[in-house]
């Protein structure tokens, strides 16, 4: 039998082995230092942003931005309704209240025309999530949220190595935040990183990731804070997981091309429209009979994994009265197939032969 394929698998080889032994060999202290403050200014030179701040994951560096910028109890936030649940549990996070707002279909990102229609005298921000490395017209939500003071905040957890218009995403906004969890194209585990080119801005973040201290090393703090701080332990992983970065997104960009040659002609499967610029993070597509072709795939040793559910129908979130006709019509249809950066074009081939095989049969 053939060796199953999961959807998604880190990938940590020698390089990171053979500097994790060398630092541990150090005498090095563990904590966030020289290691740390490195794996930040690869992500700022790589992302083209003035800081970086990494925190210990995606969902505390989304709740940080939203403190830094003096979000709190009454302040609504724009959220989109297709998206992983961190970006509205966040604004939780912070006392202020997530108003969900549906996708537009041509990138699956929050629809502008329908934000538009979501304002209220309480709306203080926008979380923008560019889902998959896909982005809508930026200047036009840069636009709009300047327009009406908004605070704009970029979920760009699955957008590094991603970019509009020669921009990398994250950096259209305020503050733009990303994520190094187990399935992203780099990680550290777990981990998060801010990019600003906002110092003040960047001021508090700092702030706030370290109990409020003025610096390091003392007991004086100048506003509340919490603890963070992010490890060295993390950041020499990261710092090689960061060299790898660009091979990798050429290879996303490579394995999405196939899927899409193989696969392109079955009427049932729709992909969505992908730029030159996007790597995405893992491969989409939206299909009828979806869960029938799950457990077809799982039989044949492949594993996949549904789109998310929109937040409005997950149980803190529940919503009657409000609809969400996109969202729904993709998270019912969406699935990811296997995205790993180290799948040969031959494993690409053969899951394609075996999704051909259920559809013809």
């Amino acid at each position: 039998m053939a060796e199953f394929i999961n959807q998604m698998e880190p990938w940590i080889d020698a390089n990171e082995v053979d500097h994790m032994s060398e630092y541990l060999n150090s005498g090095a202290w563990l904590t966030e230092f020289k290691k740390t403050e490195e794996f930040e200014n690869r992500i700022a030179e790589y992302t083209g942003s003035r800081f970086c701040c990494v925190v210990p994951n995606g969902t505390v560096s989304l709740a940080i931005a939203l403190w830094a910028y003096g979000i709190g109890p009454g302040d609504e936030i724009l959220v989109p309704d297709l998206t992983m649940i961190a970006s509205a549990n966040a604004v939780k996070m912070v006392g202020a209240v997530p108003v969900l707002v549906d996708i537009e279909p041509e990138t699956l990102c929050m629809d502008l025309s329908v934000a538009k229609r979501s304002l209220t005298a309480s709306t203080k921000g926008v979380i923008l999530v560019t889902l998959n490395g896909r982005s809508p017209a930026m200047t036009d939500w840069r636009a709009f949220c300047t327009s009406n003071d908004l605070f704009f905040l970029e979920d760009a957890a699955q957008s590094l190595g991603s970019f509009h218009r020669g921009k990398h995403l994250g950096t259209f906004g305020e503050v733009g935040s990303f994520s190094f969890s187990a399935p992203k194209i780099i990680t550290t585990g777990q981990g998060g990183a801010l990019v600003t080119d906002n110092e003040g801005l960047f001021r508090e973040i700092k702030l706030i990731k370290d109990f409020g201290r003025i610096r390091g090393g003392t007991d004086w703090h100048e506003s509340l804070g919490y603890n963070f701080k992010f490890t060295d332990i993390q950041a020499v992983i990261g710092i090689e997981q960061m060299k790898k970065l660009p091979w990798r997104v050429a290879r996303k960009k490579e394995i999405f091309q196939l899927y899409r040659t193989e696969l392109g002609n079955i009427s049932e499967i729709e992909f969505i429209p992908t730029s030159e610029e996007t790597s995405p993070w893992f491969i989409d597509i939206f299909v009828r009979r979806r869960d029938e072709l799950i457990e077809y795939l799982k039989k044949n040793n492949i594993g996949s994994r549904p789109l998310y559910p929109p937040i409005h129908c997950q149980k803190i979130y529940k919503r009657s009265s409000e609809k969400f006709p996109v969202a729904e019509q993709y998270c019912n249809a969406g699935l990811w197939l296997p995205s790993s950066s180290f799948l040969s074009d031959k494993q690409v081939r053969e899951i394609c032969r075996i999704i051909l095989g259920f559809f013809s049969g």
